[in-house]
C-alpha cells in the first residue's frame, strides 16, 4: 500500500495537488527512505502537470504530521559512513523540496518533530493548527543525534540563533503559538480550516511569489545578538556553558549541534551541511547514542506492554477514579488524573478541612498549567470542574478504581480496603500506593483481594514519569491491565513489578543510599559523595536524594528493606542520628544541607560532629563511586534473578525513569552489561573482601559469568 495519496484541488484560481501522507499500518508517520521516495516520486508527477499551481503536503493520520525520521533505519547501520549516507539521503531529499518550482505549503496538525520538521522547513510556506496537540521541533539530543537533515542549517536562518538554539539544544517541541512566535510557522489557523488555508497559500505563492521574510531574529536583542558576529560569538559562548552545566559532559550531541550551527553561520551553508553529515553520522554510531535509542525503543515497545502474557479482551477504561487521602500524595495523583487522564475524580478524607487542603493542591496543578499558557480559560475551568470531595464514602459509589494514598501502616491500608469495597462498584480495582507495604498482606481479608493491586507512584506525581503497578498473587489479570492502561493515560511510563520487599526501584535504590550512609561513617564529605554520583550521571547524588526524599522516610523504609531481605540492607546508622535530632531534609529546612525559604544552601558541618566523624578531604574519590555503583547494580542483579521484574528491559527502564540512573548509561542491568558479568563478579568479590559479605556478587550475575552471556538477553 502507498503512504502518499495524490488528491487535486481544484479552485476557480487554479489546481493544487494535495499530497496526503498516511504510512499503512503505522499508528504516527515516520520519514524513512521508501516514504522520501514516494514524496520525491509524486512532486515529479506535480512538477510534470502543467495545470498544477501548487503543492500541499498533510497528513491523513488523526493527530499526528511527521513524527521524525524511522529510527529503524538507524539502528542498521553499522559504520559513521554509512549514518553519514543516511544523513546526505535527507538533505538531498529536503534540498529537492526547498528548489521546486512550485510553491509546496505543508499542513501541519499534530507531532510535526525530527525530520517532520526539517521536511517543514525545506517547505516554502507553513501552516499549522491551533490544536493543543500540534508540536513543532528538533528532538534529535535526546537521542544523542544532532538534526542531520539540514535542520541545523536552515532554522537558525528562519528564526535566529538564539531561538533554533532553544529549539535544538533543548530537544523539545515548541507548541504552535510559540512557532508561530518565532517564525517557525507563517499561519496558524483553527484545525477545521487548515486544508482550506493551505491550499489558498499555495494558490497566492503560485500567483504573488514567496513575501519578503522579516530579518530572523526581531528586535534590537535580535539586530544585535543574532546578526553580528560578536553578538553570535556572545550566544555561542553562553550556549556552550549551559549545555556544559546541563549534560556534566556525558552527552556530546548538544556540543556538537551547538558547533554546526555556528560553522554553518560563520563558515556557509556548504561548510555546514558538510559538518552535519559528518557529526550526524559520528553520533549515530557512538555508545551514547545507541543507549538512547535503545530506551526509546524500549520505552515505544513498553506502551504496548498491558503487563500481562495474554491480556483478556474487552477490559473497560477507568472512566472515574475516587482517591483515599487528600494529602500530598494523594492530591497529586488526583490533579494529575484530572488534567491528564481528563476524568471525574472523587478525592476522600476523612476530614473536610484536609480535602479542602487536597481539592486546591490538586487544582493548584491546573492552575499553574494555566499560568504557563499550557491551558487555555475554558479547558481549565471544565477540569476544575472534574474535581470534587467529601467525607464519606458514597462519592465512589461510581468508581471504576479507587487509588489509597493514606499513611503507611498495614491496619490503617486493611481498614480503608474494606470500606472501599463496601462502598465501590463489586468490579472496582482498589490500588495501594504503598511504597514498603506488601500488597498481599494488604489483600489479605478482603472482600474481593482479585481486585486488589498496587500502584506506587513516585514524588512529586506530577512530574515523576515512573509508575510501579504491583499485581499479588490473586491479583486478577484485567485489574492489572486496567491498572496498567490507567496509569498511561496519565502518561507514566509503567512497569509490572512483583510483590516482593521495595518492589524494583525501591529495591535497587536501598543499598546504594545504605552504603552512602557507611561512607559517611567512615568521613567521608557530603558533597564529595554528591559530586562523584553526578559526574556519574545521576540527576541529584544520594546524600541530596535522603534530604529530598525525606530522613525519617529513609528510615522507616530502610528498616523494612533491612528486615525483609537481611544482613545485606542492614543500614548504617547515620539517618537514624539525623532523625533523632530533629533533621528531616527539605521538609523541615534541617538536613545534610542547610535551607533558605526552602532553597538549598550548602553542607550543614554540624552533622559531622552529630555523627561524630572528622570529614576526610582526601576520601578517594573513585573508590566511593565504585561502592555505591556496585550496591546498586548488585542488587538490580539480585533482584532480576528473583523476578522482581519482568524483563531487563523493565529493570533498566523502572531505574531511568525512577530514580535518574544515567540514561546514557541505558540502566543498571546495561550498565552490568557493559562492564562484562565476569569483571563485575571480580570486581564484587574484591569489595566483598574489603567492606563485607554485602558486596558477594548476585546469583544471577555469578551464573552469567559462568555461561559467558550477558545479563540483557
Amino acid at each position: 500500500m502507498s503512504a502518499i495519496t495524490l488528491e487535486r484541488a481544484v479552485t476557480p484560481e487554479g489546481t493544487v495537488v494535495v499530497l496526503v501522507l498516511d504510512v499503512p499500518g503505522e499508528p504516527v508517520n515516520t520519514l524513512g527512505r521508501p516514504v522520501a521516495d514516494e514524496l520525491a516520486a509524486a512532486l515529479e508527477l506535480a512538477r510534470a502537470d502543467a495545470t498544477v499551481a501548487g503543492v500541499v503536503l498533510i497528513s491523513g493520520k488523526a493527530d499526528n504530521f511527521i513524527a521524525g525520521a524511522d529510527i529503524r533505519e538507524f539502528t542498521q547501520v553499522r559504520t559513521a559512513a554509512e549514518a553519514e549516507a543516511l544523513s546526505r539521503f535527507g538533505q538531498e531529499m529536503i534540498a529537492a523540496v526547498e528548489a521546486f518550482p512550485k510553491p509546496v505549503v505543508v499542513a501541519i496538525h499534530g507531532a510535526c518533530l525530527g525530520g517532520g520538521c526539517e521536511l517543514a522547513l525545506g517547505c516554502h510556506w507553513r501552516v499549522a493548527s491551533d490544536h493543543p496537540k500540534t508540536q513543532i521541533g528538533l528532538p534529535e539530543v535526546q537521542l544523542g543525534l544532532i538534526p542531520g537533515a539540514g535542520g541545523c542549517n536552515r532554522l537558525p536562518r528562519l528564526v535566529g540563533v538564539r531561538a533554533a538554539l532553544d529549539i535544538i539544544l533543548a530537544g523539545k517541541g515548541e507548541r504552535a503559538a510559540k512557532a508561530l512566535k518565532v517564525g517557525l510557522v507563517d499561519e496558524l489557523v483553527p484545525r477545521p480550516i487548515l486544508r482550506e488555508t493551505a491550499v489558498r497559500a499555495a494558490l497566492r505563492l503560485a500567483r504573488e511569489g514567496l513575501p519578503k521574510r522579516g530579518a530572523a531574529g526581531a528586535g534590537l536583542a535580535g539586530a544585535v545578538l543574532d546578526r553580528t558576529g560578536p553578538g553570535r560569538r556572545l550566544v555561542y559562548r553562553q550556549a556552550a556553558a549551559q549545555v556544559r552545566r546541563k549534560t556534566g559532559g556525558h552527552y556530546p550531541a548538544p556540543l556538537a549541534a551547538l558547533e554546526t550551527v555556528r560553522v554553518s553561520l560563520e563558515q556557509g551553508l556548504e561548510a555546514g551541511y558538510a559538518l552535519e553529515r559528518r557529526t550526524f553520522g559520528e553520533l549515530a554510531v557512538g555508545e551514547v547514542s545507541r543507549r538512547l535509542v535503545e530506551i526509546f525503543f524500549a520505552s515505544t515497545a513498553l506502551k504496548k506492554d498491558d503487563g500481562v502474557a495474554d491480556p483478556p479482551a474487552d477490559v473497560p477504561p477507568v472512566r472515574t477514579l475516587g482517591v483515599v487521602g487528600a494529602g500530598f500524595m494523594g492530591a497529586g495523583i488526583a490533579g494529575t488524573a484530572a488534567l491528564q487522564a481528563r476524568i471525574p475524580v472523587r478525592l476522600r478524607d476523612t476530614e473536610l478541612a484536609r480535602v479542602g487542603r487536597g481539592l486546591r493542591a490538586a487544582q493548584g496543578l491546573l492552575d499553574e498549567r494555566l499560568r504557563r499558557r499550557r491551558l487555555g480559560r475554558p479547558e481549565h475551568a471544565r477540569l476544575v470542574q472534574l474535581l470534587s470531595g467529601g467525607a464519606d464514602l458514597a462519592g465512589l459509589a461510581g468508581a471504576d478504581l479507587v487509588i489509597e494514598a493514606v499513611f503507611e501502616d498495614l491496619a490503617v491500608k486493611r481498614a480503608v480496603l474494606a470500606e472501599v469495597q463496601g462502598a465501590a462498584p463489586p468490579r472496582a480495582v482498589f490500588a495501594s500506593n504503598t511504597s514498603t507495604i506488601p500488597i498481599g498482606r494488604i489483600a489479605e481479608g478482603a472482600p474481593r483481594p482479585g481486585r486488589v493491586l498496587g500502584m506506587h507512584f513516585f514524588s512529586p506525581v506530577e512530574k515523576m514519569p515512573l509508575l510501579e503497578v504491583i499485581p499479588h498473587a490473586g491479583t486478577e489479570p484485567d485489574a492489572i491491565v486496567q491498572a496498567v492502561r490507567f496509569g498511561r493515560a496519565l502518561g507514566k511510563t509503567v512497569i509490572v513489578v512483583a510483590d516482593a520487599p521495595g518492589f524494583w526501584v525501591n529495591r535497587i535504590l536501598t543499598p546504594y543510599l545504605n552504603e552512602a550512609g557507611l561512607l559517611l561513617e567512615e568521613g567521608a564529605p557530603i558533597d564529595l559523595l554528591d559530586q562523584v554520583m553526578t559526574r556519574y550521571g545521576f540527576p541529584v547524588g544520594p546524600v541530596t536524594l535522603l534530604d529530598e526524599v525525606g530522613l525519617d522516610v529513609g528510615l522507616k523504609g530502610g528498616a523494612v528493606m533491612h528486615q525483609a531481605i537481611g544482613a545485606r540492607l542492614e543500614p548504617s546508622g547515620v539517618v537514624a542520628k539525623m532523625v533523632a535530632d530533629g533533621r528531616l531534609g527539605r521538609k523541615n529546612g534541617r538536613g545534610f544541607f542547610t535551607y533558605a525559604d526552602g532553597k538549598k544552601e550548602g553542607v550543614d558541618a554540624s552533622v559531622y560532629a552529630l555523627l561524630g566523624v572528622q570529614p576526610k578531604p582526601g576520601t578517594n574519590a573513585a573508590m566511593a563511586e565504585e561502592r555505591l555503583v556496585m550496591a546498586m547494580l548488585n542488587e538490580a542483579a539480585h533482584a532480576l534473578g528473583e523476578g522482581v521484574v519482568r524483563s531487563a528491559r523493565d529493570g533498566d527502564l523502572g531505574a531511568v525513569f525512577g530514580i535518574g540512573f544515567p540514561p546514557f548509561r541505558g540502566g543498571p542491568l546495561r550498565a552490568l552489561d557493559a562492564i562484562g558479568a565476569a569483571r563485575a563478579v571480580e570486581t564484587l568479590q574484591r569489595l566483598q573482601a574489603e567492606h563485607g559479605a554485602r558486596f558477594a556478587p548476585a546469583p544471577a550475575l555469578v551464573a552469567a559469568a559462568h555461561d559467558g552471556r550477558p545479563l540483557r538477553d
